[in-house]
Parts: structure tokens; sequence; C-alpha cells
């Protein structure tokens, strides 16, 4: 029902920023609850933001006061805003949607985001 293509990814240096998006198809977006993942190799799959219909947001400590997740609800889209970027913030990032009723839960393809001098 629910097809999600993000983009944005790239090489950036440390201190850097980045603006990733994803597209969501389909209708009904503003039940989703929103979020991006991101996994590292050898790591497993974490939260780093999430958003409501609403708007409410949150955000784990590591990425909390770098990261901004928004949505755009007349464009079926969400962006991650990412600033003073680390290395450790290098991994593949997925967007996420789950239904606010009915729990179904979607995966986009992922993107790259390496933070390297």
């Amino acid at each position: 029902q629910v097809q999600l293509v993000e983009s944005g990814g790239g090489l950036v240096q440390p201190g850097g920023s980045l603006r990733l998006s994803c597209a969501a198809s389909g209708s009904g977006f503003s039940l989703y609850v929103m979020g991006w993942y991101r996994q590292a190799p050898g790591k497993q799959r974490e939260m780093v933001a999430v958003i409501t219909g609403g708007g409410q947001t949150d955000y784990p400590n590591s990425v909390e006061g770098r990261f901004t997740i928004s949505r755009d609800n007349a464009k079926s889209e969400i962006y991650l805003q990412m600033n003073s970027l680390k290395p450790e913030d290098t991994a593949v990032y997925y967007c996420n949607a789950r239904h606010f009723v009915s729990g179904e839960n979607y995966w986009g393809q992922g993107t790259q985001v390496t933070v390297s001098s």
C-alpha cells in the first residue's frame, strides 16, 4: 500500500550537514507515524528520529540537538536535517512508516550516509 523512497545520502566531512528526504506513495499519509532508522555494519538497527502526524518528535540522546525530523503532509514526504555530523553517524539510513491505527509497517530501500575526512 505504501512505497517509500529515500534520497539525499552521500559523503560528507565531519562537522558538515546533509538533508535526507523520503517520498511516500499511497493515501492517508497523515495517519502514519514516520521515522528514520539507521544501521551501521556489525550493529543493530536503531531509531534516530520519529514524528507523528501531529508533528510530535522524539530523538535518542545520540542525535538530540543535531538532527531534526520534519514532515510535509501535503507532499507526503518526510525529511531529516543532519547537522554537526560525526564519523559515528556513518550508516545506511532507512525511512519507516507505521500506520497509527492498524500498525502496518513499511520500509524504504535505504540511503548511505558516510561521514569521513
